[in-house]
C-alpha cells in the first residue's frame, strides 16, 4: 500500500516537474524483494512560482523535487544575501510541513529563513559546511516526542527535549497564598512565612534544614574606602564607581556607586558562617538581579532563606538559598539564589 502510494504521488508530482532519475517501474538489484522497492526518482521543476502540486504532494519515499530559483540575478542576490523573500514563499507554499532543511553558512539567511517559515514548519533543519559531520539529518526522528508541525502538517509543533517529555506529563494550575504554594510545592515562595533558625542555617546539615528557615544580618556601611579599594584591588575601575560627575550624567546613577559585585562580596560576608561544618561547596549563582544602586555612606542587610532542597549523592545534597539584599531605606539593592552543597 505504501508503495503504491508513494508511486501515485510521484506521478502526480510528475504533472508539474520532469522526472530526471529514476523510473517508477525499475526493479531492484540482488536479492530484494520488488514489492516493498522504489527506485530513487529525482525530479526538475522550472516553474515552482506557478506550480502547486509539487508544494502541497509528499511521496513518502525516495522522491525527491529540485525547484531553482527565478533566474541568475535573483541567485545573485540571494548569495549576497540581499533578498530571500522568494525562497520563504516556496517554503510556505506548501502549506506547511513536519521539518523543512535549509543549506546556507549565512547567520543572516538563517535568520530570515527562521522568522520568514517557522510559522509553516514543525522544525527548521539548517545545516552547512561547518556542521554537516555532526549533522543528525533532515529525517532524523525524536523517540516518543509529539512529530507535527503548523499547517498542513498538523499538530501545532514538533516537541523536543524536556518540552516534550513535559507534554506526556498532567500539569495542574495551583492557585493559592504564598504560604500553601510553599506547603504543596516544598520551595520557599518569597511572601511565605519565616522559619526562625534555631542556629545559623551553615551549621546545620541537610536533613534539619526547614524549607523557609531565614537568618537577617546586621547592617553594613559602604564606605568611600571600600569602594576604591575593591576598584583598585580588583582592576575594575569603570568611571561608575570612580567619577562622580561621569555618573551623575549616566541616567542609572545619582553619582559614584558601590560595585555591584563589592556588594556580593559583603553579602557573603554578612551570612556566612566560618568555621567548618556541613556546607561543603558554594556551586553558584541563579537569578541574579540589582535594583538598586548603593553610595558610598549607604547601608546593606542580607535576608538568607532556605528556598529548596534535593538530594543529589549518598553524602551531601544541594541547597537552594533565596538571598536578598535591602538598603537602610528597606529598598531591594539586589535579589539571587545561592547554590550549595550541604552534608547529610
Amino acid at each position: 500500500a505504501q508503495k503504491r502510494d508513494v508511486l501515485e504521488k510521484a506521478a502526480l508530482i510528475g504533472t508539474e516537474a520532469t522526472r530526471a532519475y529514476g523510473a517508477p517501474d525499475a526493479l531492484p538489484q540482488g536479492d530484494v524483494s520488488p514489492d516493498a522497492f522504489v527506485t530513487p526518482m529525482l525530479f526538475h521543476c522550472e516553474d515552482p512560482d506557478s506550480a502547486t502540486v509539487v508544494h502541497s504532494t509528499e511521496a513518502f519515499g525516495p522522491v525527491s523535487t529540485i525547484m531553482g530559483y527565478r533566474d541568475i540575478a535573483h541567485a545573485i542576490e540571494l548569495a549576497n544575501y540581499r533578498d530571500i523573500a522568494h525562497a520563504i514563499e516556496l517554503a510556505n507554499k506548501g502549506e506547511g510541513s513536519l521539518v523543512a532543511s535549509v543549506i546556507t553558512g549565512s547567520g543572516d539567511v538563517a535568520r530570515e529563513m527562521a522568522m520568514g517559515a517557522g510559522a509553516f514548519h514543525g522544525r527548521l533543519y539548517f545545516n552547512n559546511a561547518h556542521s554537516m559531520k555532526e549533522s543528525t539529518g533532515h529525517g532524523s526522528p525524536l523517540p516518543h516526542m509529539v512529530h507535527g508541525g503548523p499547517g498542513r502538517a498538523g499538530g501545532g509543533e514538533e516537541m523536543g527535549g524536556v518540552r516534550g517529555v513535559l507534554h506526556y506529563m498532567q500539569r495542574t494550575a495551583i492557585q493559592g497564598s504564598p504560604d500553601i504554594l510553599s506547603a504543596i510545592g516544598g520551595r520557599w515562595v518569597p511572601g511565605s512565612s519565616e522559619v526562625d533558625a534555631p542556629a545559623h542555617p551553615f551549621t546545620r546539615r541537610f536533613n534539619d534544614l526547614a524549607i523557609g528557615e531565614t537568618i537577617h544580618t546586621a547592617p553594613r556601611t559602604v564606605t568611600l574606602e571600600d569602594i576604591d579599594h575593591f576598584a583598585h584591588f580588583t582592576g575594575d575601575t569603570f568611571y561608575a564607581h570612580m567619577d562622580d560627575e561621569a555618573a551623575k550624567r549616566n541616567p542609572f546613577f545619582p553619582g559614584r556607586v558601590a560595585h555591584g559585585y563589592l556588594l556580593l562580596s559583603f553579602a557573603a560576608g554578612l551570612f556566612v558562617d566560618p568555621d567548618e561544618g556541613p556546607v561543603l561547596a558554594n556551586t553558584g549563582l541563579d537569578n541574579l538581579r540589582f535594583m538598586t544602586p548603593v553610595s558610598a555612606g549607604e547601608s546593606i542587610q542580607v535576608r538568607l532563606t532556605v528556598k529548596a532542597k534535593t538530594r543529589r549523592t549518598d553524602e551531601y545534597g544541594e541547597v537552594r538559598w533565596h538571598v536578598t539584599l535591602t538598603n537602610q531605606d528597606d529598598a531591594m539593592v539586589a535579589e539571587y539564589e545561592l547554590l550549595t552543597m550541604v552534608a547529610y
